[in-house]
């Protein structure tokens, strides 16, 4: 056994098969000054009894690329490096039992081409061909993906181990880390029970111990350890080999042949989290007590549906643990709190095919300073520091498991772990038949019930389809008191970020794509960028005061951008940064009569003379002051109104009792979305991330390469702008409305143009006024083609298997001048 080292330039906490993945794609990009130390053995927590299926689909294009890209890998492993992996391309088939899973297997088939998956639609009578077991009783149809896979995990994470070893890598077993140093916001180094060593960077790859090693650094690592069970049976005779992975998930069950023999998985709509008092300490390759009574309902329908397993007999009935996180999505990148910090752990169960792809471009992370491409699926600047409560996990995870294989219905909310983060408004817009989502932990009206219906008994529930969903209607009138009257909306969650000092003003520069040295009361709307002219943040920022400004961005990307704020701040600048989301409350008030309703509650003069769009004041409201900005983001003449927490709901009651016979209506986020779409506003995590190009996203106009340089510099950015305007375009964003208004469009959809497929839509929704369902996606530029060039081709949308004609557009199909902000 080789020396414990003082110092690494890389320690990576973790021997299971992420962290040996993370070793190895740094040893293959050059990096092979690198440690990594594992607590016990090599795939001694949870890889070593993961069911090793190996999947290519993933909900969207990168993290299917991820996916991917470990096949691949896994592939060529054993010629590598030597060991076997087990690995064969067997291929998977899903089978539905009603219609609403083949509509949602149906548009996953539809995405897949967009995606270079082979996926195919298939009959009950082509998934009893294909597995002759299978009892086809309630089946409606199915999907195979050829090309799926499995293999041995454990020994996957041995080869990629090897292959880390041949590159130089240090690998130390029985190796605890009692202790991360951090210095000055930066991780340094650990202690071991082999001695201290400093690093350059740490990665916690820890698995289930991730949320435990996180806090040594003072790291939210949000994930918990559930129950997760299968079962072997013995050999069953004649059984073929080359049998799919059968998944049947309406029966929240998966069956994979094993060495002539059937393992049954079970993914239970409530499961049993594990280690609330933390994990014993000699955790080794160990299981969990059995609960059959917990998984015979599973078995039950498994029998049924596979009656050989009547017959044959159990082998092996397993329990062992596995971590998931509050969204059943993996947690990767760098951590908010500690610089030099990284995190790939909280894999949900898909670790074994996920490990390959997310070990390389954690790597790829690592090496060059910023992802590969966008992985704000799974980037852990996502989740909120309440995300890391034990008791908020406990309760989250014991859904999360289950919903791996529920219906993934369009709007579908999270019943778990609720009612944690409410704004001012809450109570409020709960009397008023609010339906509530949840972004972020924020509790946000979705819809409203009308009063009269509330009356009536109805509830502020879901009913969730792939088809017009309980609250369609009600959100048609929701947006049409938008468009016609006023509507008022619940933007508390904004994030809000107070940044001031004598550099203030120099910070920002530096940071903004579009100049913010204006005049005090001016709002700039501005992305932050990447030097890759990516977009990092899309987000307004307003000018208070000569050295101060308040930042507003959106729920969901409130930690990434306020993280992405302060490491951009430079250690000599005289400015800070302050998050004060909760400060305040904002009540949006839209639509073309907001004025009006404004005028009557506050001696202000809201005149376009005296209070422009673009603009801020503080004015009197009721009995109240609030900042009044003048700014949508639904395409029509309104203010948000920003009131300090304790005033806020005088404020709302003021707003409503003047808004009584001005049409003014309660509206939630899905017409807040509903009129972005039409107005071909972008959104960002979907229709805007760090890979797309600031102009090739329409967002030129927000752009000022000609502003002087700061204090600090040119803006981060601007030479990726200046050269894409010079070699131009290699793709545009366009808006799309299908001409049949019967439709539905959400996301992934793929882009036809003149017959061939080449795009996706990154977002979708249904546009009330304009009578159709609308979509924004990028289109390849063809050689030396114009704007007007693209629009001339014949455009159409796949909606489930099916092509639907589409109008294109480069400019808004809702007021494409902007008249009516400016009313």
């Amino acid at each position: 056994m080789a020396e414990f080292p003082q110092h690494t330039r890389v320690l990576i906490i973790g021997g299971g098969v992420v962290g040996c993945s993370v070793a190895y794609h740094l040893a293959h990009l050059g990096w092979s000054d690198v440690v990594l130390a594992e607590r016990k053995q090599l795939t001694s927590g949870t890889t070593w009894h993961a069911a090793g299926l190996i999947a290519q689909l993933r909900a969207t294009i990168n993290m299917t690329r991820l996916a991917k890209y470990s096949q691949e890998l896994y592939g060529g492993l054993e010629a590598e490096t030597g060991i076997a992996t087990g690995f064969k391309r067997n291929g998977s088939l899903a089978v539905a039992l009603s219609e609403d899973r083949m509509e949602e297997f149906l548009r996953n088939a539809s995405m897949a081409k967009t995606h270079g998956v082979e996926v195919n639609v298939v009959t009950a009578n082509d998934c009893a061909e294909m597995y002759p077991y299978l009892n086809t009783d309630g089946v409606v149809g199915g999907l195979h993906i050829p090309l799926d896979g499995q293999g041995d995990p454990a020994n996957i994470a041995m080869a990629l181990a090897r292959g880390a070893r041949n590159k130089g890598v240090k690998i130390f077993e029985n190796t605890k880390v009692e202790a991360i140093h951090v210095k000055d916001g930066r991780a340094i180094g650990a202690r071991t029970d082999k001695g201290e060593i400093t690093a350059d960077i740490v990665v916690n790859c820890a698995g289930m111990w991730g949320h435990e090693v996180g806090r040594m650094a003072g790291v939210n690592v949000p994930l918990h350890a559930c129950e997760h069970f299968y079962i072997l049976t013995e050999a069953v005779s004649g059984l073929p080999g080359n049998l799919p992975v059968l998944r049947v998930p309406d029966e929240c069950a998966y069956y994979k042949e094993d060495a002539g023999k059937i393992l049954l998985g079970a993914f239970e709509p409530v499961s049993k989290p594990w280690g609330m008092d933390g994990i014993p300490d000699d955790f080794c390759f160990d299981e969990l007590p059995e609960d059959f009574d917990h998984f015979q309902p599973v078995l039950e329908m498994a029998v049924g549906r596979l009656p050989l397993l009547e017959s044959a007999g159990i082998h092996t009935f397993f329990n062992g643990p596995e971590s998931f996180t509050p969204d059943d999505r993996y947690l990767l990148g760098p951590s908010p709190e500690v610089a030099n910090f990284f995190v790939a752990a909280g894999f949900n169960s898909i670790g074994i095919q996920s490990a390959g792809g997310a070990g390389k471009a954690l790597a790829e992370w690592i090496v060059e300073g910023e992802p590969p491409f966008d992985l704000w699926d799974v980037d852990i600047r996502r989740m909120e520091p309440f995300q890391g409560n034990r008791t908020y996990l406990k309760n989250r995870v014991s859904e999360t498991l289950g919903l791996l294989y529920a219906d993934h219905y369009p709007y579908r909310q999270y019943e778990s772990a609720r009612d944690v983060r409410h704004t001012p408004f809450h109570e409020k817009m709960a009397e008023r038949g609010a339906c509530f989502g949840e972004t972020a932990g924020w509790e946000r009206p979705h819809w409203f019930v009308p009063a009269d219906d509330l009356k009536n008994g109805v509830k502020p529930e879901y009913e969730y389809s792939w088809k017009r969903q309980n609250w369609f209607a009600y959100a048609a009138g929701e947006h049409k008191a938008v468009r016609e009257s006023a509507g008022a909306f619940d933007l508390s969650a904004f994030g809000k970020f107070l940044v001031e000092g004598p550099d203030a003003m120099d910070v920002l520069q530096r940071i903004c794509a579009n100049d913010v040295d204006v005049e005090p009361g001016r709002i700039v709307y501005t992305q932050w960028l990447n030097a890759r002219g990516g977009i990092e943040a899309d987000l307004t920022v307003t000018r208070l005061a000569a050295n101060r400004f308040i930042v507003v961005t959106g729920a969901a990307v409130a930690n990434r951008d306020f993280t992405w704020l302060t490491r951009h701040i430079p250690d000599e600048a005289r400015c800070i940064a302050v998050d004060v989301t909760s400060g305040e409350a904002v009540l949006g008030v839209m639509g073309p009569n907001a004025r009006r309703i404004l005028e009557k509650v506050t001696p202000a003069d809201l005149s376009n003379e005296a209070f422009p769009f673009g603009s801020c004041q503080t004015i009197e409201l009721g009995m109240a002051t609030v900042r009044a900005h003048r700014i949508t983001y639904v395409g029509e003449l309104g203010w948000e109104l920003y009131v300090s927490a304790d005033m806020a709901r005088h404020v709302f009651d003021t707003v409503m009792a003047a808004g009584e016979g001005e049409g003014l209506r309660l509206a939630g986020m899905h017409v807040l979305d509903s009129c972005r779409m039409e107005k071909a506003f972008r959104h960002f995590g979907h229709d805007i991330t760090d890979e797309d190009h600031v102009l090739e996203a329409g967002l030129g106009f927000a752009v000022r390469t000609e502003k002087p340089d700061g204090r600090f510099g040119p803006f981060i950015g601007r030479d990726a702008v200046l050269e894409r305007r010079q070699a131009g375009l290699t793709k545009r964003l366009v808006q799309f409305q299908l001409v049949d208004p019967e439709p539905l469009l959400y996301h992934a959809e793929p882009i036809v143009r003149d017959g061939e497929i080449v795009g996706y839509l990154t977002s979708g929704n249904y546009g009330h006024h304009l009578g159709g369902a609308l979509g924004l996606g990028y289109v390849p530029a063809r050689d030396g083609e114009s704007g007007k060039d693209m629009l001339a081709s014949r455009y159409e949308i796949e909606v489930a298997g099916k092509r639907c004609e589409a109008i294109a557009s480069l400019k808004p199909l809702y007021d494409p001048k902007s008249e009516r902000i400016k009313l």
